[in-house]
């Protein structure tokens, strides 16, 4: 049976600060790594967004899908899939969440999301097909979230430069019933395809 990689965990130098790699080479690089496709998870939060100088919303949502769409359209042309999330973090705590099921049109119409908290943001999305997973959430200084407010919990994250305690965030999801899943929290060449998932089909969205 054929069974197609996807990286749940991705970010673009032209939207995360953190990010090392150009959306269009990131988009290369998985590709020739034998993955199917990857999630582009750039980072939203309150800090980014203070910095684009504009006063438009939309214009905001312009930069911070800039990374995302290079990504999409050369996808488009590889062959290899590529779908839009986000890793949110919001103002009360440093905690960070990917989000996936998201799409432009949710951004444009709720701004400022990093302003809700989480359980706030879980009654937005409740009547959505939207899923919260609460990323690497046993890192020093993180507190990880009761799991009624999440869908699940990243149980590996593949980055070399943290300690993710992923045995932990393994043992809360089997105790607490979450679903796992695994990304590489790519940033540089150095984190390609540490992680992903493994599917029996191929998924655009």
């Amino acid at each position: 049976m054929t069974k197609y990689k996807y990286d749940i965990h991705t970010h673009t130098s032209e939207v995360s600060p953190c990010g090392k790699i150009k959306a269009l080479e990131v988009v290369h690089l998985y590709k020739q790594a034998g993955y199917s496709g990857i999630v582009i998870t750039d980072h939203y939060y309150k800090g980014y967004f203070d910095k684009i100088d504009s006063q438009s919303w939309d214009e905001k949502i312009d930069h911070y899908l800039e990374g995302y769409k290079k990504a999409y359209n050369e996808g488009i042309r590889l062959g290899l899939n590529v779908i839009l999330g986000a890793e949110m973090r919001f103002d009360d705590g440093p905690e960070d969440f990917l989000i996936y099921g998201i799409d432009e049109e949710f951004l444009r119409e709720n701004p400022e999301l990093y302003s809700f908290n989480l359980i706030e943001f879980r009654k937005l999305v409740k009547d959505k097909e939207i899923l919260i997973y609460q990323a690497h959430p046993f890192r020093p200084g993180l507190t990880v979230q009761e799991p009624e407010l999440l869908d699940g919990i990243e149980t590996y994250n593949g980055n070399p430069r943290h300690d993710s305690k992923n045995d932990l965030a393994y043992s809360f999801a089997v105790k607490n019933g979450l679903k796992m899943i695994s990304g590489s929290d790519f940033h540089q060449i150095q984190d390609l395809g540490r992680g992903g998932i493994v599917l029996k089909k191929r998924v655009s969205t």
